[in-house]
């Protein structure tokens, strides 16, 4: 039995079924991504996009969606959905009797005498998609028609009917294959059945309309090219398999390819095997090298995300190989101090004061599970003192350490910690000066590298550093904390301290290294708990503060003027969570059980099984932006693996 469960009464419901999404990856880059229903609401969705290496760093839409038709005993019926202006062509989700997500997107159509499965997986490790349609049932021999619809077009961007997309189409065993564009990878789509056939119809159909791209306040409306249709004939009893990718492949082998592939995904029984395989997604290998993925659709590598989401990515499911691939793969793109925080090589930005800091944790995780703080000094060293020696004397962005030992940054313009939205050229959160999880961090960073080259014997560093220990903690605690408040101050510049209470904060109080005592802990918690703890994870900002926006919708201003204004991440739960149990230890289970047992509910409420990037700060907490997010998912996992600490969790 399926542990996700969509009834039919919800499959019917558009403002249901539109709003749930399914997506499969295949850990080299490439996504299969709709709706529930397969009625594509986003650009972004596709039966097959795929990367473009030759072009950049994004996937890339090629086969849009099918439209499936069948004809039994002359009653002709459209399986298909589709939206274009003012209607859905056609409107056959009343077709539809179950679906199902796990352990392949499965949808059952149930039309008078005739009950037709369709099975839909991405092959892992290749660049195909495999569709399987089965005859269940049926009085008589059902003819099968399938409408291909092309893109060929960059996940973010939109095609429109254009004079320079080649029409032409190379016949292959039993499929045909197409090459739009000369710099695209051809697209080859082929069926199991020797006996179909490809009738050509070229032909573009304008206006397919996505409704979440209008509600993003983006252009919704691309033409798509569909080059004709198959015709294959089906038996009760019997299935075929339709396969689209960037390789031809012998259709004699579909089947088995199909059965295989599906062999190797995972029944989901548990909230954890949700996260578990939500977890795996978002790890892919591109050019050799092992990264993770920041979030589903529209993300790629982020260096902070990745070293934030990495031990409950990996370290959680003790998956040391691909957590040392990842960090490994990372350090070699270490520049002076800083890392990459988006792009790669020559089009890096390395415009983040945390990512390199976050490494430090990252470090101490790998340490907790397998490694050694002597050997991982040996290892990681000499990339630990890089960072330290570099905002030592200071680098890029005004990142410094200043004479109090506290680390300053940023630059009119420039926003340089996670807050980082910039509307208009205007940073939304500035935070330039002392930020109080940066100096936490470092904190944490000094401590733990001085640590760790005592146990090496690195006496040289001990002795130069540990003297900076006493005085960070005292200039943390003279910048950032107020006895009658009670909390922590998130940044402070030239005399101006920000009270603002922000999440930020809470960091302070889950670092294995901490300035704080246990009473100012438990402080800095009881006011997150009371003004920014939600059901789906921290706020960005207290609802008291007049600057807080509780919604996180329409066009790209609204929502970037709200993204860290209140909007509520749940990656921030983890490092709540951490810091409660470190004080409340047996005690404080019951409770960040609740936490985690509270999630299970939003498994099916957007991208089914898994977490989203964001949610609204005020209640019900709808989620919003990507559907799929690794450090959601990562620090999820990882409260879950605290929790083990102190009891086995059925």
């Amino acid at each position: 039995m399926s542990y996700i469960k969509i009834t039919s009464s919800q499959i019917s419901n558009l403002d249901y079924s539109l709003k749930r999404e399914v997506l499969q990856t295949n850990n080299v880059g490439s996504y299969c991504y709709s709706t529930i229903i397969g009625t594509n609401t986003r650009k972004y969705h596709g039966l097959l996009a795929v990367p473009q290496p030759h072009i950049d760093l994004d996937q890339h839409v090629l086969l849009s969606t099918i439209t499936e038709e069948i004809t039994e005993d002359q009653h002709h019926y459209e399986l298909g959905t589709q939206k274009y202006p003012n209607t859905y062509a056609p409107h056959s989700c009343h077709y539809i009797s179950t679906i199902e997500v796990e352990p392949v997107h499965k949808v059952t159509y149930a039309i008078g005498h005739v009950i037709l499965t369709k099975e839909l997986v991405l092959v892992p490790y290749k660049n195909q998609i495999l569709i399987r349609y089965t005859l269940i049932d049926s009085k008589s021999a059902v003819q099968l028609k399938l409408n291909p619809f092309l893109a060929f077009k960059n996940k973010h961007c939109l095609n429109k009917a254009n004079s320079t997309w080649n029409t032409r189409n190379i016949k292959v065993p039993s499929g045909v294959c197409f090459h739009p564009y000369e710099l695209y990878d051809k697209l080859f789509l082929q069926f199991s059945s020797n006996k179909s056939t490809f009738v050509e119809e070229s032909d573009w159909y304008y206006n397919a309309e996505y409704e979440r791209e209008k509600e993003r306040g983006y252009d919704y409306h691309e033409d798509l090219w569909k080059p004709g249709y198959f015709l294959a004939d089906l038996r009760k009893g019997e299935s075929l398999v339709f396969s689209a990718g960037l390789k031809e492949v012998n259709p004699k082998g579909l089947k088995s390819s199909f059965t295989k592939a599906v062999q190797k995904l995972p029944l989901f029984k548990t909230m954890e095997d949700c996260l578990i395989h939500a977890a795996s997604q978002f790890i892919i290998q591109r050019d050799r090298q092992t990264e993770v993925i920041a979030g589903y659709p529209w993300f790629n590598r982020w260096g902070r995300d990745t070293f934030i989401a990495l031990p409950g990515l990996t370290l959680s499911q003790g998956n040391v190989k691909d957590f040392k691939a990842v960090l490994d793969g990372m350090i070699q793109e270490l520049n002076g101090p800083l890392f990459p925080n988006l792009g790669t090589g020559k089009q890096a930005a390395r415009n983040a004061v945390d990512t390199p800091l976050w490494l430090f944790w990252t470090l101490q995780q790998y340490v907790q599970h397998t490694a050694t703080p002597s050997t991982l000094w040996k290892k990681y060293g000499v990339y630990m003192k890089s960072i330290l020696n570099g905002y030592k004397e200071g680098t890029q962005y005004n990142i410094q350490m200043q004479d109090n030992a506290l680390i300053y940054a940023g630059e009119e313009g420039v926003a340089l910690t996670w807050m980082d939205a910039v509307c208009e050229n205007k940073v939304v959160t500035p935070r330039m000066g002392y930020a109080v999880e940066i100096n936490a961090l470092w904190y944490n960073a000094v401590c733990f590298s001085v640590a760790s080259a005592r146990l090496s014997g690195d006496e040289d560093f001990v002795s130069n550093w540990e003297p900076y220990i006493n005085k960070i903690k005292t200039a943390f605690l003279e910048t950032f904390w107020d006895q009658e408040k009670g909390y922590l101050a998130d940044v402070a510049k030239d005399g101006f301290v920000d009270w603002s209470i922000r999440p930020n904060q809470v960091i302070a109080t889950s670092l294995a290294f901490t300035p704080l005592n246990e009473k100012q802990c438990r402080a800095v918690l009881l006011v997150v708990e009371n003004k920014l703890l939600t059901p789906r994870g921290l706020r960005s900002l207290s609802p008291d503060d007049p600057n807080y926006i509780g919604s996180y919708q329409g066009s790209q201003q609204s929502r970037d003027s709200a993204y860290h204004q209140g909007t509520v991440w749940p990656w921030l739960l983890g490092h709540y969570a951490e810091g409660y149990l470190k004080i409340h230890q047996n005690k404080g289970v019951g409770w960040i059980q609740s936490l985690y047992n509270d999630f299970e509910n939003t498994l099916q409420e957007h991208g089914l099984g898994t977490v989203s990037e964001v949610y609204d700060g005020d209640p019900p907490h709808h989620p919003r932006g990507a559907i799929s997010q690794a450090w959601s998912v990562a620090e999820l996992l990882r409260i879950h693996q605290m929790l083990h600490k102190y009891y086995k969790i059925k």
